[in-house]
């Protein structure tokens, strides 16, 4: 009774380790323990108790094991420690609006300091800006000098 427990935990510890990988960066080494851990379970088995049942929790951890782990991913997926698959403006998220490129040659003011990215005003909108790296200081007049994708660059006014 006590190997199978062991057996048990062993198999159950390969799993959340495997689960574990999804989210710790460990460059595989969770993978190898994980690995190691039904390698020996097996192994216990095959030496333990007997060489049909040792086959037998092989076949069995070939399809329950990758089964398990998709479970353990799906039920990870709506967890709060994976990323969310959008940001959702229901959720708070915004993102800078598309076609800024009448901007460009704009001058403005930095409503935040800049250092390197802020609020400016441009015309009558707000906009988010970046620099280039320099930091920029608050009130400042700025001048826009390039609009790439949806990042509006900004540096100081001459």
């Amino acid at each position: 009774m006590k190997i199978a427990l062991t057996v048990i935990v062993l198999q159950l510890l390969g799993v959340a380790a495997i689960i574990a990988e999804f989210i710790i960066p460990s460059f595989g080494l969770i993978s190898v323990v994980a690995a190691a851990l039904f390698v020996l379970s097996v192994y216990m088995v095959f030496t333990e108790v007997s060489t049909q049942m040792g086959y037998a929790l092989l076949v069995a951890d070939i399809f329950l094991v990758p089964a398990a782990v998709f479970v353990g991913a799906k039920v990870l997926e709506h967890s709060p420690v994976t990323l969310k698959k959008q940001l959702k403006s229901d959720d708070g998220a915004t993102s800078q609006k598309i076609g800024l490129d009448h901007f460009l040659g704009l001058e403005g003011k930095a409503i935040t300091d800049l250092r390197p990215s802020g609020v400016a005003l441009l015309g009558e909108e707000r906009i988010d800006v970046v620099t280039r790296g320099e930091y920029i200081e608050k009130e400042s007049a700025i001048t826009v000098i390039s609009v790439t994708a949806n990042s509006v660059i900004v540096k100081v006014a001459e």
